[in-house]
């Protein structure tokens, strides 16, 4: 069951939709007249938040027109306003880089007349940008900043804003748990004080799902509780019905998941065909699907499985139509289970394989955007860089301005015009010496970025043509690792240690990939991907693929063993190596990535998962190319199950000269 995530507060006395035409009419009406220009900066501000969903692009040029007349008026307040909102429409075109750059800079002009509102209000959408994109510490680190903000300020709304969001992030962290419980449960009345519904809303069913996690029901804590979960489901219901935007149907078919679990069917299903007959009167596609499946699952627990599946094949259509993945997901495993009951266990076997695949999907997904998060503080670096950039450029046609002006008030004597001349000449020479050794530098940053990206054939190429085509190579070695404990270890150590740790063991990972030739691919989280072989091929990839690993592995080894020795948390380390073909090239057009596709990169993924701690796991077709090795060692492991895979030959491997573990 997936748990209704957060509506995210981003924009704190926004407008409302309603009227807007007549709205955007008067203020236009406004500007046609004669007013003060901190009025003409409030107005423009105005209509920019009025046309920032609807038309960023258009509201974008009354945002610039708010901010340059701010500058020129001196007027702060304004300037702090016209950059959160040209954050806002740079938001709503998915502009992230933008988004963010404008609102730290607005975060910063709010910091410098001590307005906490508006610090509050940025801090908050800061995070709203970085949870989106799956970077759950940095938006952490924003929410709390803003609710500490909101609280010194006595800003209640926000506060509530902040409690939600911050509940949010720990929501689907199973080690948080409690701290969701926390943040909620401060949230929920204070939200109802401020007559705020939807967060009201969002909190009560966000803590009926939590009492009903199916893992809560070994929680040290004890919060697996029915009871509780149907008390927060129907204030959540009522909250809903009190909001012009709230989400019924959710509400009623969480009630009825309840009275499912209590057996008592008919209830169950009456919330449920309730919840679905208001998202069919709403039009509201994925709504109907989430009812469906969960009446579904009401008919498989009495036992009606021809009604649960004909509930499944409709939630399974309406949420391939609208590409809704996770509700495809449960629509196949609940086929699949229905249909396993009935014994017709080959139409059961085809929707599992279709579950697996798209969880597949769904994890790729995920990665992608970590993947997104790695890269958005380099994009933001970069553009901030540019900007520095654009202000010495300035600052150099400033200098050359005045010397120019220097040269034309020599005119007035004829020897000193020679004079000045000379040393006009003289000036020239080592500004354009200067400036040429500038660009110099730059260019040669630019390359090295470039390398840090891509590979260097791949790099030439991009050059050269303009873009890199995808190519096809026969025989690679995919190698993952992943840290066994790596949760459980960073609720032991602070934020910085535990990245400090994770730099240490990938940048030894890259040394020692450099060292043999494999190329890095991307790190998401705590694994590492490489691979051996490309974009160059070479016929010693497999083994070079080895012996990294059991370099990393020896490195991880030591690493324990001191950190044993110091009493303190430590890593421990999984290694998977697979060989077969690939497809490799660059995504997209923006924000380089150089990455690997195919059957063999999951393959590789499940050598991983399937191993042992401090061992590396291969497969039978990495084992073809290196059994005759005099150096190396293998144990056979008979065939293993991997997942989505089936059962699998898969082979240990260490040096010759070591013991087997």
């Amino acid at each position: 069951m997936r748990i209704l995530p957060c509506v995210l507060f981003l924009f704190v006395g926004l407008l409302s939709a309603r009227g807007q035409g007549g709205a955007i009419d008067s203020l236009n009406a406004v500007l046609r007249s004669t007013i003060a220009d901190s009025t003409r900066v409030s107005t423009l501000v105005e209509l920019s938040s009025q046309l920032s969903r609807t038309s960023p692009k258009g509201a974008l040029r009354f945002a610039v027109d708010a901010k340059e007349l701010s500058e020129r008026i001196g007027y702060t307040s304004g300037l702090a306003r016209a950059y959160k909102a040209i954050g806002m429409c740079y938001y709503f075109q998915n502009n992230w880089v933008d988004a963010l750059l404008h609102w730290r800079l607005a975060l910063e002009t709010f910091k410098s007349i001590n307005d906490l509102n508006g610090e509050s209000n940025m801090l908050n959408n800061l995070g709203a940008v970085y949870f989106n994109e799956g970077d759950d510490k940095a938006a952490l680190d924003y929410y709390l900043e803003s609710l500490r903000v909101a609280e010194a300020s006595k800003d209640s709304l926000r506060t509530v804003t902040a409690l939600v969001n911050i509940g949010t992030v720990y929501l689907n962290k199973d080690a948080s748990t409690r701290l969701a419980f926390k943040y909620y449960k401060r949230a929920l009345p204070l939200s109802k004080a401020v007559g705020n519904y939807d967060a009201y809303g969002t909190c009560a069913v966000n803590l009926g799902e939590l009492f009903l996690r199916a893992e809560s029901k070994t929680d040290s804590a004890g919060y697996y509780n029915p009871d509780s979960a149907l008390f927060y489901f129907e204030a959540a219901l009522e909250a809903a019905r009190s909001s012009a935007t709230g989400n019924v149907p959710f509400a009623l078919k969480s009630i009825g998941r309840v009275y499912t679990i209590r057996k008592d069917f008919n209830r169950a299903i009456q919330y449920q065909t309730e919840a679905y007959r208001i998202a069919l009167a709403n039009d509201a596609p994925l709504e109907m699907a989430q009812s469906l499946l969960s009446l579904a699952d009401t008919y498989e627990s009495k036992g009606e499985i021809d009604q649960a599946i004909a509930k499944y094949e409709e939630a399974k259509a309406i949420a391939v139509e609208i590409g809704a993945q996770y509700e495809m997901k449960s629509a196949f495993d609940g086929l699949a289970l229905s249909y396993s009951r009935t014994a017709d266990y080959k139409q059961a076997y085809t929707y599992l394989n279709l579950s697996s695949d798209i969880k597949d999907t769904l994890y790729n997904a995920e990665m992608d955007k970590k993947l997104q998060a790695q890269t958005l503080s380099y994009e933001i670096e970069k553009k901030e860089g540019q900007i520095s950039l654009l202000e010495k450029d300035q600052e150099l046609r400033d200098v050359e301005l005045k010397r120019q002006k220097a040269i034309r008030n020599a005119t007035i004597a004829l020897g000193v015009l020679f004079l000045v001349m000379a040393g006009g000449m003289y000036n020239r020479y080592r500004y354009t010496k200067r400036t040429n050794k500038i660009i110099s530098q730059e260019k040669e940053r630019s390359e090295q970025l470039l390398l840090n990206i891509l590979p260097k054939e791949v790099a030439e190429e991009l050059k050269a043509k303009g873009e890199a085509e995808a190519k096809l190579i026969d025989h690679v070695t995919v190698l993952f690792t992943d840290f066994k404990g790596f949760t459980a270890m960073s609720e032991l150590v602070s934020p910085q240690q535990l990245v400090r740790d994770l730099h240490e063991c990938f940048s030894y990972f890259d040394k020692i990939c450099g060292q043999y030739g494999l190329e890095k691919i991307k790190t998401i989280g705590d694994a590492y991907m490489a691979v051996g072989g490309l974009p160059v091929e070479n016929a010693t990839h497999a083994s070079d693929a080895i012996k990294v690993a059991l370099a990393m592995r020896d490195f991880i080894a030591e690493g324990k063993a001191r950190k044993i020795a110091a009493g303190l948390p430590y890593f421990e380390i999984r290694i998977g190596i697979h060989t077969g073909p690939v497809v490799a090239g660059i995504v997209g057009v923006k924000k380089f990535q150089y990455d690997i596709w195919g059957d063999t990169v999951n393959t590789a993924s499940r050598m991983e998962s399937s191993g042992a701690v401090a061992h590396v796991n291969i497969s039978e077709a990495t084992y073809a190319l290196v059994a005759a090795d005099p150096t190396l060692a293998f144990t056979p492991r008979g065939k293993v199950q991997a997942k989505g895979k089936g059962e699998m030959a898969m082979y240990f491997v260490r040096r010759c000269n070591e013991e087997e573990a």
